[in-house]
């Protein structure tokens, strides 16, 4: 089978970001972002560079066209991260736009091309809701190997422990994988699965890995390095031994 499209089906914290900009790197394997992560379409308009002023289906048609010259970059793959929250969004306005298509993975082969779909999730579950709860805390979300900032939301601010908000991300974040493989099951969809854990381990070898399945010369991860820096520390692994402490003995 020739794919045309890789779309990396993840939860936050889950390593989504190294692995897209790993992708992008290679120049064979598309440009792959969140482009449809935003809550509303004209902010997916917005971050394209198309004026709209209205939600509705040709704007949608003019946003997958922008979208898709972006996320090829100059290869022929279309490259698409797709966090589990965006699904629902993005999913509406494919049946929209393909109401003959019985499937919703044949709603998004019609938009995409052929798709091989990443299953990227944590193992760890108590290390990704602890990893994102200080996130939320502290404002910064990404740093780059060199140490600059790659991405914050907030003031940089002390993160705080807390037992309830790192519990209810562990339910949250299983409750989004588990909605994922649902959805792979209906669909009747194989995808290539991958860990944070596997990544981190050996991301060279695991893009090599992938750009194979796709069909692509591995040659092309040579050079390739990984240009995001983990946050996790020692006060992030104190606060995993800790919740876990905690939790175990209150059972």
């Amino acid at each position: 089978m020739t794919f045309r499209s890789c779309i990396l089906c993840a939860t936050p914290r889950s390593g989504s970001t190294l692995l897209c900009r790993m992708l992008s790197e290679t120049g064979v394997a598309g440009r792959p972002k969140s482009y449809f992560h935003r809550p509303s379409m004209l902010s997916w308009a917005t971050a394209v560079d198309v004026a709209a002023d209205r939600e509705d289906l040709e704007t949608f048609k003019r946003v997958l066209e922008a979208v898709l010259e972006r996320g090829r970059g100059r290869s022929d793959v279309f490259g698409l991260r797709l966090m589990r929250e965006s699904y629902g969004s993005l999913a509406g306005w494919l049946e929209a736009l393909f109401p003959d298509h019985p499937s919703a993975a044949g709603r998004f082969e019609a938009a995409f091309g052929a798709p091989l779909y990443i299953y990227l999730r944590r193992e760890d579950k108590v290390a990704q809701a602890v990893s994102r709860a200080m996130a939320e805390q502290t404002g910064l979300w990404h740093r780059a190997a060199d140490g600059r900032e790659l991405e914050r939301t907030a003031p940089a601010a002390e993160p705080v422990y807390d037992a309830d908000l790192i519990a209810s991300h562990v339910a949250a974040l299983s409750d989004l994988d588990e909605a994922w493989a649902r959805w792979f099951h209906a669909e009747g969809i194989d995808p290539l699965r991958l860990s944070y854990e596997e990544l981190a381990a050996a991301p060279g070898a695991q893009l090599r890995r992938i750009l194979m399945r796709l069909g692509l010369d591995p040659a092309a991860a040579d050079g390739v390095v990984p240009s995001v820096a983990k946050l996790a520390d020692e006060v992030s692994a104190a606060w995993v031994r800790r919740f876990r402490a905690e939790r175990t003995a209150a059972l």
